[in-house]
Parts: structure tokens; sequence; C-alpha cells
């Protein structure tokens, strides 16, 4: 549900709002309730006391009367001087009078409540009422939309003996309430209608207050990196919870920063001792023939040999040659671990790149340029050892290649120049392909694996890219931007 991807800051606003309508709706249902009941008992209280006062009235009627009291003689005591006329009035009832079977003797002629009634009761109230423990019956009922009320008890006489059925019809006249009602819930309208804006406001602020810690916190866990140092949360007059989990963030800070620290110093150690490794590894390679050759002139010198001339040339050709390689060695790593020097000059790139190339003699390296002048600042020789560089690597894996292509290719784009080397060779293996700018990384079985490790640190150093397309079996595309 949506409901649940609802921001903490949101739930909170929204929870306030919706607390505060089922208050007022609970409170309103409640009142309407609490009249509802006190409007039933108002009117069930005032039908009884009418109720007993016409009985009391009654009763004082047949008291004072000369006539024999029965239930035939009732009708003719109460008409004498219009008594139940004059009591309908008074009471403002109408007054209908039954004998004890349920047949109507005498009923007021006052029309103020609307005569509903018949001239028999119904059988199942008689039994009712006979059955009653209080000797009265009240029936319920609406007519047209409007609730009324009807009471059925006995006259006694003087010896408590039932002599008749007093029939009291009763409209209910809500106006009154309803209208009291009504008043009271437009006032509570209107309070709640105004804490309703005041608690908009209140979860507004009070949401806005209680995120705003965690907002702070969360933009600091996303700003939160490794390789740099990471700035404290310093929050005050916040919730303990609050503050507990700033405290949190603050030590996993400082541990951060100490195993960043950690991690640089045993990564640089590492490094230090690969290259160590590297170099002591490649040095060992020319030492090994050297070893060998002075020992073998040690052992078969002899002055009087007539070639004795000749075997000391071969002699030191060979310890030259690997005194030459060992000095390559140092000085690629020593190209390797410095930054090339930028010595901007203006070139023109097709020139340089054609003058590159004239140092190898395989006839199937092509060049090609859109342009003949392309003019950029860059340093020379820096550019000359990436394109023999790329160009070595291009021919070392066309060696097994029946119809071996290079094509070296210069275009000018709208801000940079690229130097594309494509060659139909070997192509790099899919496991390779991450690994290719990595130092002492070489698929050769001689090299050091530094040529495209160089390379792209010299580029970089320019604000350029290299990047490449391999294919297995069918060719690599080297491709070299660098802004003109």
């Amino acid at each position: 549900m949506k409901i649940f991807k609802l921001s903490l800051r949101n739930r909170i606003f929204i929870s306030m709002i919706l607390l505060v309508l089922g208050a007022s709706i609970l409170i309103a249902g409640v009142t309407v309730y609490q009249y509802t009941q006190e409007s039933e008992a108002y009117h069930k209280e005032r039908l009884e006391r009418k109720e007993q006062a016409i009985r009391e009235n009654i009763k004082f009627v047949l008291d004072k009367t000369t006539h024999v009291v029965s239930t035939e003689n009732i009708p003719v005591i109460l008409k004498e001087r219009d008594k139940i006329y004059e009591m309908s009035q008074v009471h403002e009832m109408q007054l209908n009078i039954y004998d004890l079977t349920g047949r109507l003797l005498i009923k007021s002629n006052e029309s103020f409540f609307r005569d509903t009634t018949n001239v028999q009761i119904p059988k199942q109230i008689i039994q009712n009422l006979e059955t009653s423990p209080t000797k009265r019956f009240l029936k319920k009922s609406e007519i047209n939309g409007q609730k009324s009320q009807s009471s059925y008890t006995y006259i006694h006489d003087n010896q408590f003996k039932p002599l008749a059925i007093l029939y009291l019809p009763y409209l209910q006249d809500d106006e009154v309430l309803q209208k009291d009602l009504n008043d009271f819930l437009m006032k509570l309208g209107e309070v709640y209608l105004f804490m309703l804006l005041a608690a908009i406001l209140m979860s507004y602020f009070l949401s806005k207050y209680i995120t705003k810690s965690l907002k702070i916190v969360s933009e600091k866990i996303i700003e939160t990196r490794l390789d740099k140092r990471n700035q404290k949360i310093q929050i005050e007059n916040v919730s303990e919870e609050i503050y507990t989990l700033v405290s949190a963030y603050n030590s996993m800070i400082d541990e951060l920063e100490e195993s960043a620290v950690k991690l640089a110093t045993g990564e640089r150690e590492q490094a230090w001792r690969e290259m160590a490794k590297q170099v002591a590894h490649e040095i060992k390679n020319p030492l090994t023939p050297m070893r060998l050759t002075v020992q073998s002139f040690q052992r078969n010198f002899n002055p009087k040999d007539p070639n004795v001339i000749m075997k000391l040339n071969e002699y030191s050709e060979t310890l030259i040659h690997q005194i030459d390689t060992m000095s390559a060695i140092a000085s690629a790593f020593s190209n390797f671990a410095k930054m090339p020097a930028q010595q901007n000059e203006i070139l023109n790139v097709p020139k340089t790149v054609k003058l590159a190339l004239d140092i190898f003699n395989e006839n199937y390296i092509q060049f090609s340029s859109e342009k003949e002048e392309i003019l950029v600042k860059f340093d020379r020789t820096q550019l000359i050892r990436v394109i023999t560089n790329l160009v070595k690597n291009a021919t070392q894996a066309l060696q097994d290649v029946k119809d071996p292509k290079i094509l070296v290719e210069v275009e000018e784009e709208e801000t940079s120049v690229k130097v594309s080397v494509l060659d139909n060779g070997v192509g790099i293996s899919e496991e390779n392909k991450d690994k290719v700018f990595e130092p002492k990384f070489t698929t050769k079985s001689s090299g050091m694996g530094l040529g495209l490790a160089m390379v792209k640190n010299i580029v970089e150093t320019y604000g350029g890219s290299i990047n490449f397309e391999s294919n297995k079996n069918k060719g690599t595309i080297f491709t070299v931007r660098f802004p003109k």
C-alpha cells in the first residue's frame, strides 16, 4: 500500500490530522446518541407525570361524585360538568377511557392532538396490560415520521378494584431538543474546525522538527566515503533516540577513519612489496646469463688462443646486452613511478604520430588522417611514447596471424583529438579485459606489463581518456582522446 511508502514526516502529519478528525466525529456521534437517549427519557418521564396527574384527577372526581362508582357510570360521572374536557384542556392530552374488555366508554373532544385510536382496544394490548407487573403498558409507534407513545393503565375505585382502562396518546415534540442539538453541533463544529487548523499547523512544524535531525543524519550517511575525511554530526537539543543515533554515527566515523588509515597504510606497504618483488624478479633475469658468461669466460680463457680477441668481443657484447636490459628495466620502473612532466608545446598530431611510426619496420602498419594538420598542446615525447607503446602491443598481438594489419587513425572532434590503433590480432579474452591497464599485468612471456599502465597514466595526466574494444581472434581497437 502507498501509505506504507510515505515518509516519516508525512505519516506524522497525516496521523495528527486523522486523530483530530476521528476525535471530532466520535464526540459528535456520542453527542447525538446522548441527546437521543435524553430525549427518549424526557418524553417517557413527561408521559408518566401526565398519566399520574390525570389518574389523580379522575380519582378525585370519582371520590366527590354522588353517583355509584362503577364501570357503566364512568361516562356519566366524567361528563358531569364537563370534567373530562376540563382535564383534557388542563393537561393538553387526549383522554380515552375503555371498559375492561377494551370497548370505548368515553373520550375527550379535544382535537389538539390527532386521534389515532379505535373504539376497541386490541386483545393483545389487554393481555399485555393484565400480565404486566406494574399494570401499565407502553406502546411506541411512529406516524408520518413523528414518534409517539401510547399509555394504557387501569382506573381503580376506593378498594383498588379496576374499573376501566385509561388510554393516553402522546406525540413526541422534539423540536426544542433538536434545535438545542443543532446549536451544540454547530458550536462543536466551529471548535473542531479551529482545532483542525491548529493541528495542521502544529503537525507540520512538529513533523518538520522531528524529521529535521533524521534528515541531517541521513544526508551525512549518504555522503560518507571511505576515501575521504568525513565530518561528524553536531546537533543540539534533540531527543534521546536521535542523540543515540548521532552518537552511533560519530563513533562509526571514528572507526571508519581508523580503518581507512590502516587500509591505506597496508595498501602502500603491499604496493611497495609487490614493486620490490617485481624489480628483483626483472633484475634477476639478466643477472643469470651474465653470471654464466663470466664463469664460462673464466674457465675457458686462454691467452694463447688465436681466437681470443673474437671470444672476448662476444663475451663483452653479451654482458653489454644484459646491462642494457637492466638499464631498460630501471628506466621503465622510473618512468612508471613518476608522473610525466607537462611540457606543453604546439604539436601537429598527424605529423608527430607519423614520426613515431617511423621507428617500426613492419610494412603492414598503415597510417590515416582526415587532416594533414591538427594542432594541440601536448608534450611531444609523451605523445610519441603513447603511440609507440600502443603500436608495439599491436605488433606483438599479430605474431601468429597470417595476414597481419595495423591501422593508426587520427581524427579531429569538436573539443578533442582522437587517435585509434586497430589490429586484427588475437584479441583480449573476457577474463583479462579488466586487467589490461593494471601494472605488472602481461600475457607475453617477456616484458614487465608496465606499457599500457604508463600510457593510461600519461593520457589521464593530460585530461584525456583511453579505452578499447576487443573480440577474441578478431582484433582490438585502442582509442585515445585528449582535449585540444
